[in-house]
């Protein structure tokens, strides 16, 4: 793993509910909920500051000291946002050890030009965001980088992608994650829609004062 896993410190709940965790939520509070190992859920809530600000720096896994429980190392699993989806309202957390192997959806990280989008009238065109990767725990990365210079034609595929160490890819090969799209031949078809429009309206006058004549 790239970075050091971060301690939180984190508060049992004694109460549940969207009532309740919406009192924490007001009061900088985030709400959560742990689970695995055999053990029964808990819920917690952390301090909402720090962990979005962790998450945002693409934070996976996170030591939580619990008052009065010790400590958990949880992997993030999912987060629920608000209604405009700008906001993290709830994580749930999985308990794990480092070295156990995990599915993670890990963000990519793009750099560089391919070659075949330095052709005019080209542009590329993004499909993915992330990719489902299998890893321990430890070595799960802060994100995938892809060297878009590599790219031969015109699509980078998650088979393209070099992983490190101790990574492999946990979805399907053949996906699509950059492609290279040509928007040349549309931008003329959209130019020459207008032309073929004034030239039907030029014949127009001329196709009524022969009606006039005859």
């Amino acid at each position: 793993m790239a970075k050091e896993v971060p301690t939180i410190k984190a508060s049992p709940r004694d109460k549940t509910g969207s009532r309740y965790s919406k009192r924490l939520r007001a009061a900088g509070r985030l709400p959560a909920v742990i689970y695995g190992h055999g053990s029964d859920p808990l819920s917690v809530h952390v301090d909402e500051h720090i962990t979005v600000g962790a998450l945002k720096q693409g934070l996976h896994v996170i030591n939580l000291e619990i008052e009065g429980k010790g400590t958990e190392t949880c992997l993030v699993k999912d987060l629920q946002f608000g209604f405009l989806g700008d906001n993290v309202i709830h994580m749930d957390l999985a308990r794990v050890n480092l070295d156990q192997v995990v599915e993670v959806m890990v963000s990519i990280e793009f750099f560089g030009a391919p070659e075949a989008a330095k052709k005019s009238g080209t542009v590329v065109v993004h499909e993915m965001a992330d990719l489902k990767v299998s890893c321990k725990v430890r070595d799960i990365p802060d994100h995938i980088r892809i060297d878009l210079t590599t790219m031969q034609g015109e699509t980078f595929t998650a088979g393209d992608v070099k992983f490190p160490a101790g990574v492999s890819l946990a979805s399907d090969p053949h996906g699509v994650i950059v492609r290279i799209q040509t928007v040349k031949e549309e931008a003329a078809g959209e130019a020459a829609t207008p032309a073929a429009a004034a030239s039907t309206a030029a014949a127009a006058p001329a196709a009524e004062k022969k009606e006039e004549k005859k």
